[in-house]
């Protein structure tokens, strides 16, 4: 296990490779994002282990509605299992669950289950932030409409800051993406300004606790200057 880092606040992940992995097993995407939903809360119980803060997980973003109609049911219907315990799960772990993105495009009944899933959690002390339709710009842009619904005409980077989905959580010190592309993809654009970005080849549903421990390693070896020499 890597030492609690306390300087490592916030860890995000981009949870990529769950359709390649499936495929290379000659199994349908849909087993893939299975077994990446295993993978995800493995992973977001270690990060509570090494007393994370915050872990973000990009779980569906804005653009994924462009895939096969199976592919997206198969991952709505993981979701709705997810929702199923997720009560239980973070109170046990003391953990927040926010959704970050547009609940508007969901049907009332999940919708409704979302935000008492949010409600239900929200004295509890580590946060985990559950990226669906969610995209970088369209954060950005709900931000800034709020700004203009609260009469702010001169915007600055505070107001914007405390109207981003993630405004209860710190900016991202880590930012990690699995199965190797070198993107983030229209994710946490506007809060990855001085993350640390972590690429691995690793397809998601292999990620294990070890993994997770190098990144770490590696950002603690890492020299963060915010601009200064």
């Amino acid at each position: 296990m890597a030492d609690k880092a306390k300087q490592l606040k916030h860890i995000a992940f981009i949870m990529d490779g769950n359709g390649r992995w499936a495929k290379k097993r000659l199994m349908p995407r849909e087993y893939g994002h299975k077994v990446g939903a295993e993978t995800f809360r493995k992973i977001v119980e270690y990060c509570r282990e090494l007393e994370v803060e915050a872990v973000t997980v990009y779980a569906f973003s804005t653009e994924n509605w462009k895939r096969p109609e199976n592919e997206v049911k198969a991952i709505m219907s993981l979701f709705n299992q997810y929702l199923d315990f997720a009560i239980k799960e973070m109170m046990e772990k003391d953990i927040r669950i926010i959704f970050l993105g547009n609940k508007s495009v969901f049907p009332p009944e999940l919708r409704e289950r979302m935000e008492k899933t949010e409600n239900d959690s929200k004295n509890n002390k580590y946060i985990l932030n559950i990226g669906i339709n969610y995209g970088g710009r369209d954060e950005i842009v709900n931000a800034v409409n709020e700004c203009i619904k609260d009469g702010i005409t001169t915007i600055t980077e505070d107001d914007i800051s405390a109207r981003l989905y993630t405004k209860d959580s710190p900016m991202p010190d880590l930012i990690v993406r699995t199965g190797g592309e070198y993107r983030i993809s229209n994710f946490l654009m506007w809060q990855s300004a001085y993350s640390e970005l972590y690429f691995t080849d690793i397809l998601w549903p292999d990620l294990s606790p070890k993994d997770v421990d190098d990144a770490v390693n590696a950002f603690k070896n890492r020299n963060r200057r915010y601009g200064g020499v």
